[in-house]
């Protein structure tokens, strides 16, 4: 297992087959998914199957989200992280986005600004990357916080499977 980084309190490390069951319970939860399309997986299936998507991701990009797991308890928090895009979305593609997730039990810990602090770092140290974009519904005010928080800018709306979002990207510090 691999671990990617890690902070005070957390853990970044590969997903796991293990980890089913923490996937399962946040994105089964529809508070989670309120600016995700309001569609949370049903069955502990679709997230055994996101589990292998990530994997795979891992060989074939050499990047993709990482469980979150808190370092005092073990538990798993939730995920964060870099993918790299290969779908074409506002007029781009092959960029890295910055995303992450969390169940709510998780929720105002800070989880979101220090995994997605930490992602920043392994993407611009690491895979020495130019550019990190992030995506957010505008009415997320949470998630929009974070990222600009951690210094991306907004760039752009768009819209993104019928509902707005900003476009938002910081460039790798001189």
């Amino acid at each position: 297992m691999k671990i990617f980084a890690e902070t005070d309190r957390l853990i970044l490390r590969e997903l796991m087959p293990a980890d089913a069951n923490g996937m399962f319970e946040m994105n089964s939860d529809p508070d989670v998914h309120l600016y995700l399309g309001n569609r949370p997986v049903k069955s502990i299936e679709e997230s055994i199957a996101e589990i292998e998507f990530i994997r795979k991701q891992y060989v074939e990009n050499g990047i993709g989200r990482w469980a979150v797991i808190e370092k005092a308890t073990g538990n798993f928090v939730g995920w964060s992280g870099l993918k790299l895009i290969t779908e074409i979305t506002n007029n781009h593609i092959n960029y890295y986005d910055l995303g992450y997730r969390f169940s709510k039990l998780f929720w105002g810990k800070g989880y979101a600004t220090e995994t997605a602090m930490a992602a920043l770092q392994y993407g611009f140290n690491k895979l020495k990357l130019k550019e990190i974009i992030g995506i957010a519904d505008i009415n997320n005010l949470s998630s929009i916080h974070v990222l600009e928080k951690v210094g991306l800018k907004r760039i752009s709306i768009f819209n993104y499977d019928g509902t707005k979002h900003h476009w938002m990207k910081i460039e790798k510090p001189a």
